[in-house]
């Protein structure tokens, strides 16, 4: 493996990330829900908050699971789809993926109050799981950056505290990129460990007049100039579970009353694959590199739910809920390696490969999302048909890592760029005997101020159901799409590709009365 000689590491100013670089995306990731469920629920694009009645409705509104008549089961599968359409500095590239899974799968239990006396009608207790977000996709954008290159983001690391007092560290004879790499991620953390590649995969190096004094330590070494020809690979894997334990009662003819405890569960992974060229046709210098990354997080979190639902007459419902913050327990492991290809006047050089073989195990920490509020309103026509819609409210400047000394950035950040989000959802069916015919609308406004980092969310539905009697069958189709901007790096190279993103979901429930 080809090293430098007398290597001296820049590490100051690095001991205060001793963690993983944890930003808005990563929280947002976990923050937002996909719409899931049941065929039937995300066929009227889950406007159910008064509804009820459905195992999906609890997730809008827990005292949904009081409209049930009987015991009931009841499976979903689905098959997801989704197309990313990528622009970067002018050229367009598609990447799509699909994936199939079990969606959701409860049961609840109705308990029938025989005593005519008591106000208290009826008791449910339901216990229904879905997959509150499927994390499976792939982005894949390239084009010609004009302007910048990935030596910035070495550079800025490298730079970081590049006014105050450097701390060397001599590699000593023997010593493997595995242990230093380690060494300085145990020590000074991850922003040394971004130095370290940089310098070792000749991308950066001290400045002409390097002083520990200069405001400018470290240089790039890739030729500015521009035209650098990028490729950047996001693969991500993994869902968010989502168990709920419910129970709820209907008080006399026209209040129901529910509650929630809801356990989460994640499990991400994401590899991420940089791709850079000089296509400035240099003899010498970086030609090309690959900047490979791959995290995972996993972790588990609790939430609760509370909700009403009031019949105001035969035909008119309304539903408040209010679902907390989720408390998210969290942790990160992440590997890195690079590869870059130099050259002097003879020609290229042999790839010099920096893959330290390390996994970063990092500290524990905690997420906690905003919290929800969503009033609903439905209208049932006898038993033809209804109309129902749901608005939501949260607020995404709520959100914040803890413990908060390690993430006083972030959450400023947080803080000052999210903002208020509303969601609408329109849903309608028409029933013909034991056919029912059902759609839906929704819009979901983005959950950054500026609402172009991720943009205002539109999607539409249809689908059916048939009653066999004990048995029920239901099939959505669901198409959702979302203009984003999606940056590569978060600090240096911030230049973004701007991502327009289409999802295709079709759904099938099967329910069974017991």
């Amino acid at each position: 493996m080809k090293m430098k000689k007398n290597i001296i590491l820049i590490i100051l100013g690095f001991y205060s990330s001793f963690i993983y670089s944890q930003d808005i995306s990563d929280a947002l990731r976990f923050s937002q829900d996909n719409l899931n469920g049941t065929a039937r629920y995300r066929a009227m694009s889950g406007a159910f908050g008064a509804l009820g009645g459905d195992f999906s409705s609890l997730n809008v509104n827990p005292a949904g699971s009081a409209i049930f008549s009987n015991n009931q089961i009841a499976l979903t599968f689905n098959n997801y789809g989704i197309k990313n359409k990528s622009n970067y500095f002018g050229t367009s590239v598609d990447e799509n993926s699909s994936s199939f899974d079990l969606n959701q799968a409860g049961g609840v239990y109705v308990f029938k109050n025989e005593d005519t006396k008591s106000d208290w009608k009826k008791f449910s207790i339901a216990l229904n799981y879905e997959n509150a977000n499927n994390f499976n996709n792939s982005i894949f954008s390239a084009g010609t950056n004009t302007s910048n290159s990935i030596g910035d983001y070495f550079k800025y690391y490298a730079n970081l505290n590049g006014g105050e007092s450097l701390t060397n560290l001599q590699l000593q004879t023997g010593e493997s990129i595995s242990s230093l790499y380690s060494y300085l991620g145990s020590n000074y953390g991850f922003g040394a460990q971004q130095a370290f590649l940089g310098y070792q995969g000749f991308i950066i190096d001290p400045a002409a007049n390097y002083n520990e004094n200069s405001n400018r330590n470290y240089v790039s070494l890739i030729p500015t100039g521009g035209n650098y020809y990028q490729e950047n690979y996001i693969q991500s894997n993994g869902y968010n579970g989502k168990l709920s334990f419910n129970s709820s009662g209907q008080y006399k003819d026209k209040l129901y009353f529910g509650i929630n405890l809801n356990s989460h569960f994640v499990d991400y992974s994401q590899t991420t694959r940089f791709y850079e060229e000089n296509s400035n046709n240099l003899l010498s210098g970086v030609q090309r590199l690959q900047f490979d990354n791959e995290l995972t997080t996993y972790g588990n979190g609790f939430s609760i739910q509370l909700g009403a639902i009031a019949k105001v007459t035969k035909e008119v419902r309304f539903g408040l809920a209010y679902e907390s913050p989720t408390w998210y327990q969290l942790n990160d492991e992440l590997s890195q390696g690079l590869a870059v290809v130099n050259a002097d006047a003879l020609g290229e050089l042999p790839i010099d490969y920096v893959n330290p073989k390390i996994i970063n195990v990092y500290k524990p920490y905690q997420l906690q999302t905003p919290g929800k509020w969503t009033g609903s309103f439905a209208y049932i026509y006898e038993k033809t048909g209804l109309l129902s819609i749901d608005y939501s409210l949260k607020d995404y400047s709520n959100t914040q890592f803890t413990p908060k000394d390690d993430f006083r950035n972030a959450n400023r950040e947080m803080s000052n760029l999210l903002g208020l989000s509303s969601e609408l959802r329109i849903g309608a069916e028409y029933r013909i005997k034991e056919l029912s015919l059902r759609a839906g609308y929704r819009t979901e406004q983005s959950p950054y101020k500026n609402g172009k980092t991720i943009g205002d969310l539109r999607g539409f539905s249809t689908g059916f159901g048939y009653n066999f009697g004990g048995s029920k069958l239901d099939l959505t189709y669901s198409h959702i799409q979302r203009d984003s901007q999606k940056q590569f790096f978060n600090v240096g190279m911030t230049d973004h590709a701007n991502i327009n993103t289409r999802a295709n979901n079709i759904t099938i429930t099967l329910s069974f009365e017991l």
